[in-house]
Formats: structure tokens, C-alpha cells, sequence
């Protein structure tokens, strides 16, 4: 497996003087192609945070990320976009599909933004048949369950083939049925297309076996699930 994914000594801090507050320290770890890992941990551990690094939404006050081989700390705005555009899929807690758009045209819009449309729609009717919603494509993305919604979701995070998808609470807003049909897809596509998921979650119970774990407290990161004076420290 080749690494897709290096942080490397990741600190982030909000504010300054008496009101800083240091929401990650000194993270590091390495995630490889193809692997299911979930980031895990309390309301204000630092989790979103974390993702919201490696999704280049905000930069790191020190420390870098690394995908692909490419440190994404030493882009420009303008190279972050495009960079974040062709490199990263994203699935949020809603699946924040924009209702007056056809299911199809939904999964299309990332293709549209990078301006790559060769044999798009093909893609995307096989995306649909892969999260078993071959039948929705014409509907308008409000005529459709959350459950279809979050497939859909998860059909346009993988449309432009990225490097890594990331997944905020993506069971957040389902019934436990649903959930579990949620991450059973998302685990298959990540066997299926060598696809790399990263995911922040509270339903630790639904996922099963996964390929690694991190958890975040105090804005440190650990090795598996529950922080404890035996486990290790990654940093």
C-alpha cells in the first residue's frame, strides 16, 4: 500500500494571551491507500478540528500535511481549491445536496467545478449503481429519504476518483438501520475502489472492524480507542 496521508507534528491554536486555546498538539500519523480509519473522541476534543486540517478548510498554526507526497501547508489559497477539489471527496452529517438539482446533476457538480466532464455522466450513472440508486437519477434530490440522500452523498464524494474521502459524522442524522446501511456502503467502496475514508464519529458501534483508530482527547492523538496511561502517544 502506498501512503496517502502523512500529519506530521500538527498544532492548531485559537486565540491568543489568556483566551488561547490549543485545540490540537503536536499530532502526528499516517493513514495508507485504501484504508477505513476513524478519528474518535469527545464534544471539543479537537476531532473536527483535526479534519478540517486535512481537509484544507483551515490551516495549522505548525506542522504540516502531507498527501499524495504534496505538503499541502505550503499552498497558496487558489492552489488549495483546486488542489482540495481534485485531491478530497467530501460526506457531511447532512448530506447537503442542493434540493432543485436531480440526483444525477448532484454527483456531476464536483466533475463541473474541476472543469473535467469527459465521459462524467457514465461515471456517475455507475456511482449510482455502486450505492444502489440507479433507479433515483432523475429525482429532484428533495423528493429522496436522508438514507438515499447520504448515498448520493457519498456517490459525489467519489465522482472525481480523490485521494482521500472525509466523512464528518456521517450517521449523525440516521436512524440506527439507516447507519448501519451508510457504513456498510462506505466500507465497501473502500474495498471495492481501493478507496481511502476518513471518518469522524460518534457511532463507533456501527463500524465494526476498521483499519485504524484514532482518538482525540485534549487535543492529542492516540493509537486506538480509549486514551489510557498504556497506550501509546502519536506525535
Amino acid at each position: 500500500m502506498s501512503r496517502v496521508l502523512e500529519v506530521n507534528h500538527l498544532t492548531k491554536i485559537f486565540g491568543d494571551g489568556d483566551t488561547e486555546v490549543k485545540a490540537l498538539d503536536d499530532v502526528s500519523f499516517s493513514i495508507e491507500q485504501g484504508q477505513v480509519v476513524l478519528i474518535v473522541g469527545g464534544s471539543g476534543s479537537g476531532k473536527s478540528t483535526l479534519l478540517n486540517m486535512i481537509g484544507l478548510l483551515d490551516r495549522p498554526t505548525t506542522g504540516n500535511v502531507f498527501i499524495d507526497g504534496i505538503n499541502t501547508t505550503t499552498l497558496n489559497d487558489d492552489q488549495i481549491s483546486s488542489f482540495r477539489n481534485k485531491k478530497l471527496g467530501f460526506i457531511f452529517q447532512f448530506s447537503n445536496l442542493l434540493s432543485d438539482l436531480s440526483v444525477l446533476e448532484n454527483i456531476l457538480l464536483p466533475r463541473q467545478i474541476a472543469g473535467t466532464n469527459t465521459a462524467s455522466e457514465k461515471e456517475a450513472r455507475d456511482l449510482l449503481k455502486a450505492v444502489g440508486l440507479e433507479d433515483q437519477i432523475k429525482k429532484r434530490a428533495n423528493k429522496i429519504s436522508g438514507g438515499q440522500a447520504q448515498r448520493v452523498a457519498i456517490a459525489r464524494g467519489l465522482i472525481n476518483r480523490p485521494s482521500i474521502v472525509l466523512a464528518d459524522e456521517p450517521t449523525g442524522n440516521l436512524d440506527s438501520v439507516t447507519s448501519q446501511i451508510i457504513v456498510d456502503l462506505m466500507k465497501s467502496m473502500a474495498k471495492k475502489l481501493n478507496q481511502t475514508f476518513v471518518i469522524v464519529t460518534h457511532d463507533r458501534q456501527h463500524f465494526g472492524n476498521v483499519d485504524k483508530i484514532i482518538t482525540i482527547k485534549d487535543g492529542k492523538a492516540f493509537e486506538g480507542e480509549q486514551p489510557s496511561s498504556t497506550m501509546e502517544l502519536i506525535a
